[in-house]
């Protein structure tokens, strides 16, 4: 009996999964894979910084190359937000949206906005057979949000007049 991650994911099943993709099931992809699974949408500077806690001498290209074969195979999802390197997760079952905070970057997944793949139904396709909806909520979580709330309502001393 293989031991699951904290989030579930057994390393039986990740290798069973590289398997029916096409791909030859290594300790590197494994690594990779596990700290997406417990890092969703982290960049591949995070994903090394993870990795090489169990694989030291993984190098950068590997670690490009690794996340670069198994988002071709479907395993990973690479996710291109604004201002942001490329970040990746292992959710690519569904059709999720994110949110993202504008001021510290913290990233959640959403659920699909309208129920089923792809999500939104465009007014016009031009002639194309919409596949997957890529929504992006941008706003301040509620930690962000609460300073800006307090210093606004906290009058600047330097508006005070003097008399």
């Amino acid at each position: 009996m293989t031991q699951s991650t904290p989030h579930g994911t057994a390393p039986l099943a990740w290798a069973a999964r590289m398997r029916s993709a096409g791909l030859r099931v290594t300790k590197q992809r494994l690594a990779v894979l596990a700290a997406l699974h417990e890092t969703p949408h982290a960049t591949a500077d995070e994903v090394l910084a993870h990795v090489r806690q169990s694989l030291p001498g993984i190098t950068v290209q590997s670690v490009y190359t690794v996340l670069h074969s198994l988002t071709g195979a479907g395993l990973l999802r690479q996710l291109d937000l604004a201002n942001s390197p490329a970040r990746y997760e292992t959710r690519v079952a569904d059709n999720h949206h994110h949110a993202v905070c504008t001021g510290c970057g913290r990233i959640e997944d959403v659920a699909c906005a309208v129920g089923h793949a792809p999500c939104l139904h465009p007014s016009e396709t031009h002639g194309m057979t919409i596949q997957v909806a890529d929504v992006v909520y941008q706003g301040l979580c509620a930690d962000c949000a609460a300073p800006s709330a307090v210093e606004a309502l906290t009058p600047d001393p330097r508006d005070a007049r003097q008399g």
